[in-house]
Protein backbone atom coordinates (compact mmCIF):
# COMPACT_ATOMS: atom_id res chain seq x y z
CA UNK A 1 0.00 0.00 0.00
CA UNK A 2 1.10 3.44 -1.25
CA UNK A 3 1.32 5.97 2.04
CA UNK A 4 0.03 8.83 0.25
CA UNK A 5 0.90 11.01 3.29
CA UNK A 6 4.48 10.62 2.65
CA UNK A 7 4.16 11.25 -1.04
CA UNK A 8 4.95 15.22 -2.06
CA UNK A 9 3.92 14.94 -5.64
CA UNK A 10 0.41 13.10 -5.49
CA UNK A 11 -1.54 14.52 -8.48
CA UNK A 12 -5.26 14.71 -7.99
CA UNK A 13 -6.77 13.16 -11.66
CA UNK A 14 -10.64 12.74 -10.30
CA UNK A 15 -12.60 13.36 -7.27
CA UNK A 16 -16.28 12.11 -6.29
CA UNK A 17 -18.26 10.98 -3.38
CA UNK A 18 -21.08 8.36 -3.69
CA UNK A 19 -24.11 10.19 -3.37
CA UNK A 20 -27.02 7.25 -3.89
CA UNK A 21 -26.22 3.50 -4.15
CA UNK A 22 -29.09 1.48 -6.45
CA UNK A 23 -31.19 -1.25 -4.76
CA UNK A 24 -29.17 -3.75 -6.81
CA UNK A 25 -25.77 -2.23 -7.21
CA UNK A 26 -24.74 -4.18 -4.57
CA UNK A 27 -25.76 -7.63 -6.73
CA UNK A 28 -22.21 -6.89 -9.09
CA UNK A 29 -19.47 -6.93 -6.14
CA UNK A 30 -20.06 -10.87 -6.08
CA UNK A 31 -18.96 -10.52 -9.68
CA UNK A 32 -15.55 -8.01 -8.69
CA UNK A 33 -17.23 -5.06 -10.53
CA UNK A 34 -19.22 -1.65 -9.91
CA UNK A 35 -21.28 0.80 -11.64
CA UNK A 36 -20.40 4.67 -11.13
CA UNK A 37 -23.32 6.53 -13.40
CA UNK A 38 -24.03 10.52 -12.70
CA UNK A 39 -27.81 12.12 -12.40
CA UNK A 40 -28.44 10.89 -16.03
CA UNK A 41 -28.29 7.54 -15.52
CA UNK A 42 -31.64 5.93 -17.39
CA UNK A 43 -33.87 4.52 -15.05
CA UNK A 44 -33.85 1.36 -16.29
CA UNK A 45 -30.29 1.48 -15.03
CA UNK A 46 -29.92 3.52 -11.81
CA UNK A 47 -30.63 0.64 -9.54
CA UNK A 48 -27.44 -1.18 -10.31
CA UNK A 49 -25.21 1.93 -10.14
CA UNK A 50 -23.72 3.76 -7.54
CA UNK A 51 -24.72 7.56 -8.08
CA UNK A 52 -22.14 10.41 -8.68
CA UNK A 53 -22.18 13.82 -9.51
CA UNK A 54 -20.69 14.44 -13.00
CA UNK A 55 -17.33 16.19 -12.42
CA UNK A 56 -14.40 17.22 -14.28
CA UNK A 57 -11.17 14.77 -15.03
CA UNK A 58 -7.95 16.50 -14.44
CA UNK A 59 -5.53 14.59 -16.50
CA UNK A 60 -5.46 11.30 -18.30
CA UNK A 61 -6.21 8.00 -16.62
CA UNK A 62 -3.73 5.58 -16.95
CA UNK A 63 -2.47 2.39 -15.68
CA UNK A 64 -0.25 2.62 -12.62
CA UNK A 65 -2.33 5.19 -11.05
CA UNK A 66 -4.40 4.58 -8.15
CA UNK A 67 -7.75 4.45 -7.65
CA UNK A 68 -9.13 5.44 -3.47
CA UNK A 69 -12.43 4.51 -1.87
CA UNK A 70 -11.98 6.35 1.63
CA UNK A 71 -8.56 4.26 2.28
CA UNK A 72 -8.73 1.82 0.39
CA UNK A 73 -6.28 2.15 -2.40
CA UNK A 74 -6.41 0.09 -5.57
CA UNK A 75 -4.16 -0.04 -8.55
CA UNK A 76 -5.24 0.24 -12.15
CA UNK A 77 -4.59 -2.51 -14.44
CA UNK A 78 -5.99 -1.21 -17.75
CA UNK A 79 -8.04 1.56 -18.85
CA UNK A 80 -11.33 0.99 -21.30
CA UNK A 81 -10.86 3.70 -24.60
CA UNK A 82 -13.64 5.11 -23.39
CA UNK A 83 -13.34 5.29 -19.62
CA UNK A 84 -12.63 9.11 -19.58
CA UNK A 85 -14.86 10.43 -22.38
CA UNK A 86 -17.49 8.19 -20.26
CA UNK A 87 -16.35 9.93 -16.79
CA UNK A 88 -16.74 13.25 -17.64
CA UNK A 89 -19.56 13.44 -19.85
CA UNK A 90 -21.99 10.82 -18.07
CA UNK A 91 -20.01 10.15 -14.55
CA UNK A 92 -20.06 6.22 -16.10
CA UNK A 93 -17.57 3.66 -15.76
CA UNK A 94 -17.79 0.04 -14.72
CA UNK A 95 -14.94 -0.50 -12.37
CA UNK A 96 -13.63 -4.24 -12.25
CA UNK A 97 -11.40 -5.81 -9.66
CA UNK A 98 -9.45 -8.62 -11.63
CA UNK A 99 -6.49 -7.37 -12.09
CA UNK A 100 -6.46 -7.43 -16.08
CA UNK A 101 -3.80 -6.31 -18.26
CA UNK A 102 -6.06 -5.55 -21.19
CA UNK A 103 -8.90 -3.71 -21.67
CA UNK A 104 -11.71 -6.37 -23.06
CA UNK A 105 -14.77 -3.33 -22.53
CA UNK A 106 -14.27 0.07 -23.59
CA UNK A 107 -16.14 1.39 -20.50
CA UNK A 108 -14.21 -0.89 -18.33
CA UNK A 109 -11.93 0.70 -15.56
CA UNK A 110 -9.49 -2.84 -14.76
CA UNK A 111 -8.20 -3.03 -10.73
CA UNK A 112 -5.98 -4.86 -9.02
CA UNK A 113 -7.26 -8.36 -7.79
CA UNK A 114 -8.37 -7.99 -4.34
CA UNK A 115 -11.45 -7.86 -2.31
CA UNK A 116 -13.91 -5.20 -3.20
CA UNK A 117 -13.88 -1.86 -1.08
CA UNK A 118 -16.74 -1.43 1.45
CA UNK A 119 -18.76 1.47 -0.55
CA UNK A 120 -21.40 3.60 1.41
CA UNK A 121 -22.93 7.13 1.06
CA UNK A 122 -20.99 9.48 1.44
CA UNK A 123 -17.63 6.97 0.23
CA UNK A 124 -14.54 9.47 -1.47
CA UNK A 125 -13.92 8.23 -4.84
CA UNK A 126 -10.93 9.72 -5.96
CA UNK A 127 -8.02 8.65 -8.75
CA UNK A 128 -4.58 9.83 -8.01
CA UNK A 129 -1.21 9.92 -9.46
CA UNK A 130 1.88 9.61 -7.75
Amino acid sequence: MVNLKEKKNIQTIYENEIKSIGSLAKDFLSEKMLILFGDEAPRDLKDYCYGIDVSPVKGNIATGQLVLFGNQQYKITAVGNLVQKNLVNLGHITMKFDGSKEAALAGTLYLEDKPVPDINIGTRVMIVSD
